[in-house]
């Protein structure tokens, strides 16, 4: 007993040193992203959506890629399909920071069209995982194919919608929020210095988050949950620690079209890491189950996602504080989930 005692205190402070090296991290890489998206002159929904989040993904993509090789189906579905609600749930969490509800400040349409995109996706998982993968090639279900395709032609349209400016909104907030004062030195230093920095902080987040991921999969065994239940919770929440720590300095700093690119990035990327983990997945299309709490997971991450697109284009909306009403739903969602994902396990 006492053995047992002592490695599960192990691995917990395992769990918290990487958690607390992601953090650093991920709060020095939103500094750095905003720092080169002004240098270079990037529009910051581009920086957040595609360099943002896929460097805060990096957790995901080998925690995805490495059960994927060791055919573990459901942890690998549940992490990512657990965690598009959870990162969702992480921006409204990024709202007690904001002056005001953090949906009010876009002044393009480019969130909402990435929920709208993100819904979409969602979408085409559920078909295919009520079709049951019924064409495969090479053991890589069609679906999965359909699923890649359907998100690069998302990050096209993306992409090519950012400069257009059909879309306008009336009644905006204060146009320019006080920011949170940022590192010192990052307005001297050099370009190729702010690259070399964000690449060490993509490294260190890549390191100890894997670390985090081994830690919260020792801890499942450890303490009987279960890896279903722990994939859907624990482990989503240890590989999307990053999206926490960027999107809240984001928010701080006052780049909220940073903040929300992030997110809603990181979940497009979630589901699009289907596709390579259905390569090296070996025992059939990956998607070819019926497994309750994947259902689930796909649902409550179109219920967060719908409450943050109706929030993105209703301008005047009640808040409860001073946070917006539809942080507010997408919080009790994401309680809600847990409590179905723990009833499921």
């Amino acid at each position: 007993m006492e053995h047992l005692t002592g490695t599960l205190a192990l691995t917990f402070a395992t769990f918290a040193i990487s958690a607390f090296s992601v953090w650093v991290a991920g709060a020095r890489l939103a500094y750095l992203a905003d720092a080169l998206s002004d240098r270079m002159k990037l529009a910051k929904s581009v920086v957040g959506l595609v360099f943002l989040s896929t460097a805060t993904s990096l957790p995901e993509i080998a925690t995805t890629l490495t059960a994927a090789v060791q055919e573990a189906r459901a942890l690998v579905l549940n992490n990512l399909f657990g965690g598009i609600a959870l990162q969702t749930a992480i921006l409204a969490m990024s709202d007690f920071w904001a002056r005001g509800a953090i949906t009010n400040y876009p002044r393009k349409a480019n969130h909402a069209l990435e929920a709208t995109l993100l819904v979409l996706m969602l979408g085409v998982v559920i078909v295919v995982l009520m079709l049951g993968e019924p064409l495969s090639f090479g053991g890589v279900g069609i679906g999965s194919v359909i699923i890649a395709l359907v998100y690069a032609g998302a990050l096209w349209l993306l992409r090519t919608y950012d400069g257009a400016n059909d879309w306008v909104p009336v009644d905006l907030p204060d146009p320019d929020p006080l920011p949170f004062p940022a590192p010192t030195g990052l307005a001297d230093a050099s370009t190729p210095n702010l690259i070399t920095q964000a690449l060490i902080a993509c490294g260190a987040i890549l390191v100890f988050g894997f670390l985090l991921v081994i830690s919260a999969e020792r801890l499942a065994v450890q303490t009987g949950l279960g890896t279903s239940f722990v994939g859907v919770t624990l482990l989503a929440a240890a590989t999307s620690l990053p999206e926490l720590t960027t999107s809240i300095t984001a928010v701080r700093m006052g780049a909220y079209t940073l903040a929300i690119s992030n997110i809603f990035g990181s979940n497009l990327i979630m589901l699009v890491l289907v596709f390579p983990a259905d390569i090296l997945f070996r025992d059939g299309p990956i998607l070819r189950t019926d497994a309750p709490m994947v259902i689930a997971s796909l649902g409550f991450a179109i219920v967060v996602t719908a409450i943050f697109l109706t929030g993105l284009l209703i301008r005047r909306k009640p808040k409860v504080g001073a946070v917006g009403v539809d942080s507010v739903l997408v919080l009790i969602s994401f309680a809600a989930s847990l409590f179905v994902y723990y009833q499921l396990r």
